[in-house]
């Protein structure tokens, strides 16, 4: 059955010519993909028009995967092109979307509320690549030796990166809650710590 097969396979079997199951990986990535791509720009249609975008890319390049590739990897290194693409063409909307914020309780109190507004805020102001790799190691969940092989260097590095941008996303952070009246003090913890996922 599709649904029990790996990423792997089921990419083998699109390479041979099997598209139907591109549908399979479809179902199971087009939300993280969107959330990727949200959380980074900020803009829904952009993401939404993106997403299509991978995975047309996906079909239109099926015989370049190679099977000892990791497929979600490789459809990361897809992803990253697209948008860089997009970027070459336009520079996308970076609107507040409450429905992109990133905190990962449901935001249920006007403290919550105002606690995903300013670290939405933040997440935006760091630079670019810090933003990509704390977006791909805490929003989505890829292990480090998967963003190394993404980003083409060593796992160390990205460790370094996921940290550097850590401290950054939580010094603006600190910066823009000092400038907004709470009710009581910013809860810790709103964000991932280091070494939390992995």
């Amino acid at each position: 059955m599709a649904n029990s097969m790996s990423d792997e396979e089921l990419m083998a079997q699109v390479r041979s010519g099997v598209g139907e199951m591109l549908g399979v990986l479809f179902e199971r990535y087009h939300v993280p993909l969107f959330n990727f791509y949200l959380k980074l720009t900020g803009d829904r249609m952009a993401s939404e028009d993106l997403v299509q975008e991978v995975f047309f890319r996906i079909l239109k390049y099926r015989h370049s995967y190679r099977p000892e590739t990791a497929f979600r990897a490789w459809m990361y290194q897809i992803a990253r092109n697209a948008r860089v693409d997009l970027l070459r063409k336009r520079r996308p909307e970076t609107a507040f979307d409450p429905e992109m914020s990133p905190s990962v309780a449901p935001v249920d109190t006007a403290q919550q509320s105002q606690e995903a507004l300013l670290l939405h805020s933040a997440l935006m102001r760091i630079s670019e690549d810090k933003r990509e790799v704390l977006v791909l190691s805490r929003f989505q969940d890829l292990k480090y030796e998967e963003i190394a092989q993404l980003l083409g260097c060593e796992v160390a590095t990205v460790k370094t990166r996921v940290h550097r941008a850590l401290q950054d996303l939580r010094q603006i952070f600190q910066q823009l809650e000092s400038g907004k009246t709470l009710r009581g003090k910013g809860r810790q913890g709103t964000w991932p710590r280091p070494g939390s996922v992995q």
